[in-house]
């Protein structure tokens, strides 16, 4: 058996209609997997859930949407996934948001708001919905996707920065409780990735050069270079590994 076989796991990843999350569920359904396709529009998941059928067989992977900023919303999202297949052997908070580029004094309180609610305690709710079941079963990966803006300060991106430099102490928090239980939670930190999300960072030409200029691998990484962190994570390859963060970005913050 490969160290990365996901044969017989199953998987829930938000924000999974597009960008990193659609490379997360697509190449886990690849390793063996059952996936959940989840984010906010039920159209753009069920797209996605279709070609991963058509690719890997039926009931490979289901479509449930939500939108993180709703408890209820993330409640029926694991009970439909419960319903389904009967378990969660690992979940990846991938969904995020991101309403306000500019100083900090200028964001709003609603910016705020939303930046906090949705990168920081939409994942401490759906991870305390899910790991009741792991620790019961002494087995499961829970992975949150944060960023290198956790790591560094950001004249343009402060509050994002901020959620995502939390998301990094929340997996450390839970891996001290969840340890004992042989569930493990870990974060990746992609730095500049070519998805619809990042846009405004990668698509203007000055923007990509002054990235990539200080970037020893000299250019912006793939979705799919994100999705085989993930996969490390969720396999047997990383059933030693928790409380870590994961930086895959190029080499950018070492320069």
């Amino acid at each position: 058996m490969s160290l990365f076989d996901l044969d017989g796991k199953v998987a829930v990843v938000t924000g999974s209609s597009r960008g990193i999350g659609r490379a997360i569920v697509e190449r886990m359904a690849e390793h063996g997997a059952k996936v959940v396709v989840s984010s906010r529009k039920p159209e753009p998941c069920q797209e996605v859930t279709d070609a991963i059928n058509a690719k890997f067989g039926k009931d490979r992977a289901t479509t449930i949407p939500a939108n993180i900023s709703s408890k209820d919303q993330l409640a029926h999202l694991v009970d439909q996934t419960m319903r389904a297949f009967g378990r969660i052997d690992v979940l990846v908070c991938n969904a995020a948001s991101n309403p306000h580029y500019g100083p900090m004094n200028t964001i709003t309180d609603d910016q705020l708001n939303k930046t906090l609610s949705n990168n920081i305690v939409s994942n401490h709710w759906l991870i305390g919905m899910v790991a009741p079941q792991m620790i019961a079963r002494r087995d499961g990966s829970i992975i949150i996707v944060s960023s290198v803006g956790g790591l560094r300060g950001s004249p343009i991106l402060g509050a994002y920065c901020i959620s995502k430099a939390a998301d990094f102490q929340l997996a450390r928090n839970l891996a001290v409780e969840f340890g004992p239980h042989n569930v493990r939670i870990n974060c990746i930190a992609p730095g500049l990735i070519r998805t619809d999300f990042a846009r405004a960072l990668w698509e203007n030409p000055d923007n990509l050069k002054r990235s990539t200029s200080r970037t020893p691998l000299a250019r912006i990484g793939e979705p799919d270079e994100i999705a085989g962190a993930a996969i490390l994570l969720a396999s047997r390859a990383g059933t030693f590994i928790t409380g870590q963060t994961i930086v895959v970005d190029g080499g950018n913050t070492i320069t």
